[in-house]
């Protein structure tokens, strides 16, 4: 299976942050690990009712040092993309596509709307785009090293229907993938019940190394309709993948031992079609909204 990846020269976001790279799996298909075998043949995967125990993880030895519950429009933690992305997608960044509700949810909302804007925030060439969205990056970088052997990433999400629809949850560094990535969650909007866990890494910028990283976790309810908590757990030596307090799958071969010292940022995005679908029909392309309880970190030695 073939995957492409796109380059981007470091450079300043909002003034301080450096620039992100297109770093997202082009092709639709993947090739499920061991893991997501086993994970399958579990009676439940996915609770429509799971209570994220915060207390426990403190018990267990866990210490949160990041959370947004997003109370209000206040995105002080986050650096805003602005413009157009990379792998095919449809639709151009922007702040006005993220609002927080009453109840304290934040919504990236996907729109059919025809805008003209930057190619990408560090291309200034005028493109024209026939949808809109956003994306977050966090402004913190966290990594599992000496000082945090580990790090938790964990956010409670309901995914948005919608053909043509691609939310993630996920983490990376500049440059890519010499600072690794990590997907702990890209779903497509016309598969309810599915989702992907991949990783990437490489010693020289724009050259993954690892192969057939992707694993395809299948829910028994969906992940539309309700909400979901999806977890990383890196570690030196593993990534441990976690859906509704559930281990899901373990990543340990290849390349995951390289992850360990790198500092990568957290990504919430919901993006518009692109290679990460396979005949992608544009005109049947259904907006959504993907929504975000809140986002949490933990370490723990």
């Amino acid at each position: 299976m073939k995957k492409i990846y796109l380059l981007i020269a470091i450079a300043a976001l909002s003034g301080s942050c450096q620039k992100e790279m297109a770093s997202k799996t082009l092709d639709g298909s993947a090739i499920e690990s061991n893991a997501a075998t086993r994970a399958s043949s579990a009676n439940t995967i996915g609770s429509s009712n799971y209570v994220f125990d915060e207390s426990a993880l403190a018990s267990a030895g866990w210490t949160r040092i990041f959370n947004d519950d997003f109370v209000s429009a206040d995105y002080s933690n986050w650096n805003i993309w602005t413009g157009g992305a990379y792998n095919s997608e449809l639709q151009y960044y922007q702040a006005a596509n993220l609002s927080i509700t009453n109840n304290d949810y934040l919504n990236i909302t996907a729109k059919k709307q025809t805008v003209t804007g930057a190619s990408t925030p560090y291309d200034s060439r005028k493109k024209r785009f026939n949808y809109t969205s956003a994306r977050l990056e966090s402004k913190n970088l966290y990594s599992s090293s000496a000082a945090t052997p580990k790090v938790r990433m964990v956010a409670r999400i309901k995914l948005p229907a919608g053909y043509g629809m691609w939310p993630a949850f996920w983490s990376y560094g500049d440059p890519w993938p010499t600072e690794g990535e990590i997907d702990i969650l890209e779903a497509r909007g016309q598969e309810p019940t599915k989702y992907q866990t991949n990783y990437f890494y490489g010693t020289t910028a724009n050259n993954n190394l690892v192969q057939n990283g992707a694993t395809v976790i299948t829910s028994s309810v969906s992940l539309q309709s309700d909400w979901h908590v999806y977890e990383l757990i890196w570690e030196q030596n593993a990534l441990t993948f976690m859906l509704d307090g559930q281990i899901v799958d373990v990543k340990t071969g290849s390349y995951v031992p390289s992850l360990f010292g790198k500092k990568e940022k957290i990504v919430l995005n919901l993006a518009v079609g692109g290679k990460f679908f396979t005949g992608l029909v544009a005109n049947k392309i259904v907006p959504g909204t993907m929504q975000v309880d809140w986002v949490k970190v933990f370490t723990a030695n």
